[in-house]
């Protein structure tokens, strides 16, 4: 009840955009191999903002 307007960290925000990106690959991927392969992309270079930051 309390955390209901708590807001997200960077890092949780960037999760929650990674999780969307995963998806959307996944979708992609039996349909448009190369939209798929730019989901993935981007996906990748958010894991690699997450580790930086939490590093």
């Amino acid at each position: 009840m309390f955390g209901l307007f708590k807001k997200k960290s960077e890092i949780e925000k960037l999760q929650d955009k990674y999780k969307s990106l995963m998806e959307e690959w996944h979708k992609l991927s039996s349909i448009n191999r190369v939209e798929s392969d730019k989901k993935y992309a981007e996906a990748e270079a958010i894991s690699k903002k997450i580790e930086s930051i939490s590093s």
